[in-house]
């Protein structure tokens, strides 16, 4: 698995069980952790050592209590993922995997609304695609929720940076099942390789 990534999208529990509840969300968390063990197993040492032979990148939607998204400030969405609340935090089977580093918050200003990972950017102000290039990465897996946005906008920018986007089908969440096989549709006529 040298020169891959895995970047997790979203896995926060707004889009789990909280204000915007996706389908499949539950069984994206356990399928992609089973991903990760199956990648990480039989490695010895620190969770550093670990995430330097296959880094684990998270983004996340982390939003003021006023963006411009929300249905109150005329948006399309409820309030969701705002900063410092329990339905931003990313889910805490994955916390293990998490390091300020690697993850990437998106939304934070209150009048963009941010779809793709590779507008956040982590705690030292960098983007989601200077640190993969930082790592040399050619290959990038990804999962999370939910397909029809944040998702497919995250593979399409990935794909756009030159990238070889493996999307796991099996760890993702959606909003809408219809939503979900037609985004894979496209993304797979894309070039995205659905696995």
């Amino acid at each position: 698995m040298q020169n891959t990534a895995l970047v997790v999208v979203d896995m926060q529990y707004d889009f789990i069980d909280g204000s915007l509840a996706c389908q499949n969300a539950d069984n994206a968390i356990s399928q992609t952790l089973n991903f990760i063990d199956k990648h990480t197993k039989g490695q010895r040492g620190e969770e550093h050592e670990i995430l330097d032979t296959f880094p684990i990148l998270f983004t996340r939607d982390y939003h003021p209590a006023d963006h411009s998204s929300f249905a109150e400030q005329g948006g399309t969405w409820p309030s969701h993922c705002v900063a410092g609340t329990h339905g931003a935090e990313i889910h805490e089977s994955l916390v293990p995997y998490v390091c300020e580093e690697l993850t990437f918050d998106k939304g934070c200003d209150k009048s963009a609304e941010q779809y793709s990972g590779f507008e956040g950017q982590n705690n030292a102000e960098q983007s989601l695609g200077e640190i993969l290039e930082m790592l040399d990465t050619t290959d990038v897996y990804v999962c999370g929720i939910a397909t029809e946005y944040c998702v497919r906008n995250t593979c399409e920018d990935l794909k756009k940076a030159g990238y070889k986007v493996h999307l796991l089908s099996e760890c993702l969440g959606y909003v809408d099942e219809k939503g979900h096989i037609q985004a894979l549709q496209e993304m797979s006529d894309n070039g995205i390789c659905i696995e």
